[in-house]
């Protein structure tokens, strides 16, 4: 048993859809949860500023000695998650788009992948589509904005919804019957893309990669001690009050035990 805590990171709030998820699955394990807002949004930066921020989030993270880190942030795993497997000996989990799931799923034969244009900049979207997409017609769609309204609670809301009609619209009207969220921060637009587009196949990886982690603790033997409740530490580098108010507009159940600027 290893009742350390495991590390998570995103920009904001979208990481906690895998939080959830990670809680739901191993509700003994202690969590640090780290939201660089102060950084916020991560799509429009450069590749090599993603990939400094990470690393400085990482060593945070290995300060208060987790197990494990759950990069939880599509945007940073495309970024560099290859680069933190080389440089720290931490086992790391990442967000990989849900390709493979969308093939397999449509009917069409048509996938939308929703996600920020960091996401799409890099080796880890272009290897994934050519493994997983072949037969399968995949169109990459920028969800510019998207993150911004989930961070300021905007989700469920008339501006949400338009936003998402004149993004997604045109491919749905052009066939497409799959679309994967490839932004975890797009987890909580969900239920407005389910609304707008009857029966198109949301696939979302936010609960595989919580499983996935859960999996890792379990192959490492070290998973905490059955039983035990574990508590929530937040870590936010821009305006905490703000960022548990975006939790709480959210619906996210929470307990700050520690909370550091």
């Amino acid at each position: 048993m290893d009742n350390r805590p495991v590390g998570m990171f995103d920009s904001g709030v979208g990481g906690l859809s895998v939080l959830r998820a990670f809680r739901d699955i191993t509700p003994e394990e202690d969590v640090v949860y780290l939201a660089d807002t102060a950084w916020f949004p991560y799509g429009p930066r450069p590749a090599a500023e993603v990939r400094k921020r990470s690393f400085a989030l990482t060593r945070r993270l290995l300060e208060s000695n987790v197990k494990l880190i759950v990069v939880a942030c599509n945007t940073a795993s495309a970024a560099a998650i290859s680069d933190l497997r080389q440089a720290f000996p931490a086992p790391f989990v990442g967000m990989v788009p849900g390709v493979k799931p969308a093939a397999l799923r449509s009917r069409s034969g048509r996938v939308v992948i929703l996600a920020t244009e960091g996401t799409f900049d890099g080796e880890l979207y272009a290897r994934v589509v050519d493994e997983f997409a072949r037969g399968t017609t995949v169109t990459a769609v920028t969800g510019t904005g998207l993150a911004a309204l989930v961070e300021a609670g905007k989700a469920g809301t008339a501006r949400a919804r338009e936003t998402l009609e004149r993004l997604l619209g045109p491919q749905v009207k052009a066939g497409a019957d799959t679309v994967v969220l490839g932004c975890t921060h797009y987890h909580f637009l969900a239920a407005d893309i389910a609304a707008l587009f009857p029966g198109v196949e949301i696939v979302d990886t936010s609960e595989a990669v919580a499983r996935r982690a859960a999996q890792l603790l379990e192959e490492a033997d070290a998973r905490a001690e059955p039983g035990r409740s574990g508590v929530l530490n937040l870590i936010v580098t821009g305006d905490r009050d703000a960022f548990e108010a975006a939790m709480q507009r959210l619906g996210f159940e929470h307990t700050v035990m520690e909370a550091t600027r």
